[in-house]
């Protein structure tokens, strides 16, 4: 039976001033999040281990993630960030992909104005080092992305990469257009590259979320990448903007409760350990 996995979680300190996208008057994430905060929520649903997530664009914040795994079993390993606009991070790169617990790198593309960034020459070294060096890539974005996504994974079919948050579908702005244009995207995703796709972040998307108006969203994605490609995480603590850990981790197995045990298994573990080769 494989491990249960949370395969995005994030601790932080604002305290260490490299937050840039944290709104400091929110009193849910502006504050200190670490291992004891999250162990009860661990605890209550029988998760074995998390994968650690980067929230700062700064290679001082990876090396402080690395010192948390360093000193807590319970994360398995550590998604962090380097400058791709600057190729002397190579070094940075080929140094942190040494640690035992250093699984690849996320930068924070739906932050970054030019939707077209990651197509950028100047950059193009950042996803050549990570095949080299055989680690993963975070896709985090908006559907907007998705076509520019598409081009940068059929450009390099050996990177392994995951789609964060299912690509923050907006599912408070629900319509017709606006979810044909998000599903063709990821179907597109599924079927032409080896992408995977994190089963996080829909709760966040919404207003007074429900499971009903998650549920095409889920099932489409079920649809086109299937359990075996599909990994459960929080996104805690940024869940917390619209639903406590529990609530979004009960949702999701209800979204899930049709799958046989097997795939259950997969998308809540088993997916995770092979794709970050946990």
């Amino acid at each position: 039976m494989s491990r249960k996995i949370d395969s995005h979680q994030h601790f932080w300190n604002p305290a260490r001033g490299d937050y840039d996208w944290m709104p400091m008057d929110n009193a849910i994430l502006a504050r200190p999040y670490g291992p004891a905060d999250l162990e009860p929520h661990l605890i209550a649903h029988r998760i074995d281990q998390t994968v650690l997530v980067q929230a700062a664009a700064s290679v001082e914040e990876t090396e402080y993630m690395l010192g948390i795994a360093d000193t807590s079993p319970r994360v398995a390993g550590v998604v962090g960030w380097i400058d791709f606009e600057d190729p002397s991070h190579a070094h940075h790169l080929r140094r942190l992909a040494k640690h035992p617990k250093f699984l690849g790198v996320r930068p924070m593309i739906q932050d970054i104005p030019d939707v077209a960034w990651m197509l950028r020459k100047d950059i193009q070294w950042a996803y050549e080092l990570i095949v080299e060096c055989d680690l993963t890539f975070d896709a985090l974005g908006f559907p907007r992305h998705l076509e520019n996504f598409l081009t940068l994974l059929l450009r390099y079919p050996d990177m392994r990469v995951v789609i964060d948050h299912c690509m923050k579908p907006q599912i408070r702005t629900h319509s017709k257009d606006s979810f044909s244009f998000w599903a063709s995207g990821m179907a597109h995703l599924a079927e032409n590259t080896a992408a995977f796709c994190k089963f996080s972040g829909l709760v966040t998307e919404t207003d007074g979320w429900s499971i009903e108006a998650m549920r095409p969203y889920s099932d489409h994605l079920l649809k086109v990448f299937g359990p075996d490609r599909m990994m459960w995480g929080s996104d805690w603590p940024v869940c917390r903007l619209e639903a406590s850990y529990d609530a979004w981790h009960d949702a999701a197995r209800v979204l899930t409760a049709h799958l046989p045990t097997e795939a259950q298994q997969s998308l809540f573990g088993g997916t995770a350990q092979t794709f970050y080769r946990l």
